[in-house]
């Protein structure tokens, strides 16, 4: 990874400063090199039947199910975070965690925030859900004069809960299209395989089908919506009765098995959590 990256990730890591990690330029390849880590702990992949990955965490699944080669796409992650870390900083941005009553309409107060936006001379302000994380709970990306905005009126649009997410920009929107065409240069020198299990797109909630299609995606990934409530639907159809299969979450923190516990709570009995970095210490001890 060192390699890859031109620098030593693994002390960033280790030893900080927090703030240097938290730039999405450093950010991204840290939770991806996470997963390098996690992975090998599994021992499931002959039966495993699906993966996917929660935004940057796709190139994950991909890696894991064959698709893509971990240097490879270490260095596809590497260009994605340097030049989304530049759209941000281009304009004063970020993300809000909502959860909402049944009542909330997000669009509605997206559209309402953009009017302020241009109230106070903002040209084409944006404001919009950015991820679907389970039912009543969206995050909401845009200019930060939105989601000030947002917050402020958080009772009169049925919000029950508002918190500013510690990210530097409002990824997956259209402030983040300076970053697509880098990525799509770096993927096309890519050699991309076809998945040896199925692997789920955020942009969609689908498999992949092929080659041409996880490249296409990818790309389109970093300015739409990921459609992570959507996606738990589809990996976990089945038909009444029949069983679920176990679920792993690989890497730091079990954010991804609290979403599957409120999407389908029938799945999230096989759920399991698989941390790199506690299975390296109990071999340490």
């Amino acid at each position: 990874a060192e390699k890859v990256l031109g620098y030593d990730l693994l002390s960033l890591c280790l030893e900080g400063p927090r703030d240097e990690l938290d730039r999405t330029r450093h950010c991204q390849p840290a939770v991806r090199l996470m997963f390098g880590l996690g992975s090998v702990s599994v021992q499931v992949v002959e039966s495993c039947v699906a993966a996917a990955g929660y935004s940057v965490g796709e190139f994950a699944a991909l890696v894991f199910a064959g698709a893509l080669g971990f240097a490879e796409a270490l260095y596809a992650v590497k260009v994605r975070a340097e030049a989304m870390q530049k759209a941000s900083e281009a304009v004063p941005s970020g993300m809000l965690s909502v959860i909402g009553r049944r009542e909330a309409n997000y669009k509605f107060a997206c559209l309402e925030a953009r009017k302020h936006c241009e109230s106070l001379g903002i040209e084409n302000p944006v404001c919009q859900i950015s991820n679907y994380l389970f039912p009543d709970s969206r995050v909401i990306a845009g200019h930060l004069q939105a989601l000030e905005f947002l917050q402020e009126n958080a009772r009169k649009y049925y919000f029950t809960r508002t918190k500013m997410l510690p990210v530097s920009g409002a990824f997956h929107t259209r402030l983040m299209e300076p970053a697509v065409e880098p990525l799509a240069e770096v993927l096309k020198s890519i050699e991309i395989q076809k998945p040896l299990v199925c692997v789920y797109s955020n942009v969609d909630g689908k498999k992949y089908m092929h080659s041409k299609h996880i490249q296409k995606l990818l790309v389109k990934q970093v300015v739409s919506p990921v459609l992570w409530e959507q996606t738990m639907h589809s990996v976990y159809e089945r038909k009444q009765g029949a069983e679920f299969p176990y679920t792993y979450e690989v890497g730091p923190g079990k954010q991804l098995g609290a979403i599957l516990k409120k999407c389908n709570l029938k799945a999230w009995k096989q759920y399991n959590h698989v941390d790199a970095l506690e299975d390296e210490e109990a071999a340490e001890t």
